[in-house]
């Protein structure tokens, strides 16, 4: 029997996953296999690519990928890897061009991603045979994605389902106002673990803890979440609520979700004062009080507002690193300076994401101690609970 067999086969179920899941190489390989590399991870959104040639760089677990506006207006993603003898052919995280060459040799690819010259090659050299190779690419609702596998889970039943409450916010016409990145000196498995669950959210983070009702226990969350369902029609929310994070039910499509939860009393928004921080998104019409999450497969995680989004992706580095990008979209005819403050927007996932970030370095160096064993999932621990259900449920799957 396997390491990783044993590990899997040692987890107590309601209790979190045992240390070897966090330290062993051999789990973490079968991760990439099975998990990172077969799932969708949110790219950002098509306003960062408006023009032709416009293009950014996704790396994940040490894989690559260029995203591109095409000549033909279509957005596309390529494997970040020369024909020739492998090297990154584009270094730059973002920017336009008309065309990439290998920093190496010099090979020369189109946006379409064929090979456009490769000098003092044999006369037999056939350039269409080693054109970039593509890279799995979709796009819901304005969000793209990308997965690197061949054969990714399908979205259509993501983008059947979520076009409703998407299309409340006006996803397609958002634009990114922000985006950061914060390195983790943690696995990721830790990271996501740790958006999951709101039972560390009193203790951890007091700027998010005063405005949001999901650190009350779930009977207290329930009651509020009543009221609040009785002020959205008036503000132009609709009533919608489904859970698609269980893929064994699913079989070959993209887990998904979407849910509403209470602000408290005061705040109107995710904001310092809970004062507006942008113009209302799209068909809103009022602030009700509330808040909107979104869950896209096992990475990629946002929070709307009634005038601003946060979306959250994490991505493994390597066994023990992880790259949290936070994207804020607005409207896309929102203008900076006039109708949002850039600081003002980002303020509360900033200094939230820096606590994270301190607690969640906390978790992974108590978790390699000889002392670490599971502890038992709290009720306000259920995601996560469901969570690693799911990547147990991913690691058995042929």
């Amino acid at each position: 029997m396997s390491s990783a067999t044993a590990l899997i086969r040692s987890h107590r179920p309601g209790y979190s996953l045992p240390q070897g899941f966090y330290t062993d190489p051999e789990i973490y390989t079968l991760e990439l296999e099975r998990i990172v590399y077969r799932n969708w991870i949110l790219a950002g959104h098509v306003a960062e690519l408006p023009g032709i040639g416009d293009f950014k760089t996704l790396a994940v677990a040490g894989e690559s990928a260029i995203i591109v506006r095409g000549d033909d207006g279509e957005i596309r993603a390529f494997a970040n890897v020369c024909r020739h003898r492998g090297s990154l052919v584009c270094l730059a995280s973002r920017g336009r061009a008309r065309k990439f060459s290998c920093p190496y040799h010099g090979w020369t690819y189109g946006l379409d991603g064929r090979l456009q010259a490769a000098r003092d090659m044999p006369a037999e050299f056939d350039k269409a045979r080693h054109a970039l190779k593509p890279v799995s690419f979709g796009i819901v609702h304005g969000l793209m994605f990308l997965c690197f596998s061949d054969r990714p889970p399908s979205l259509d039943a993501c983008r059947r389902e979520m076009a409703g409450p998407m299309s409340m916010f006006g996803f397609p016409q958002l634009k990114v106002a922000a985006h950061r990145v914060y390195d983790i000196a943690a696995n990721w498995k830790l990271c996501v673990e740790n958006y999951q669950e709101c039972y560390h959210c009193a203790t951890a983070h007091p700027e998010y803890a005063r405005m949001h009702t999901l650190t009350l226990d779930l009977d207290q969350r329930a009651r509020m979440r009543e009221k609040l369902r009785q002020r959205m029609p008036a503000c132009g929310v609709r009533e919608y609520e489904f859970d698609r994070i269980d893929t064994a039910a699913r079989p070959g499509e993209i887990g998904y979700g979407y849910s509403r939860n209470a602000l408290f009393g005061r705040y109107r928004t995710g904001s310092e004062d809970g004062e507006p921080v942008a113009p209302l998104l799209g068909e809103l019409t009022d602030y009700d009080g509330g808040a909107s999450d979104f869950t896209f497969g096992g990475f990629s995680f946002l929070l709307a507002y009634s005038d601003h989004v946060v979306a959250y992706v994490f991505a493994p580095v390597d066994q023990h690193n992880t790259k949290c990008e936070i994207y804020w979209l607005v409207r896309n005819d929102a203008e900076e300076g006039a109708d949002y403050d850039v600081e003002r927007l980002t303020w509360l996932w900033h200094v939230t994401t820096l606590a994270d970030r301190e607690i969640i370095v906390n978790n992974a160096r108590g978790v390699r101690s000889k002392y670490y064993e599971p502890g038992p999932f709290a009720r306000m621990e259920k995601a996560e609970r469901i969570y690693t259900e799911w990547i147990l449920q991913e690691l058995q799957r042929p």
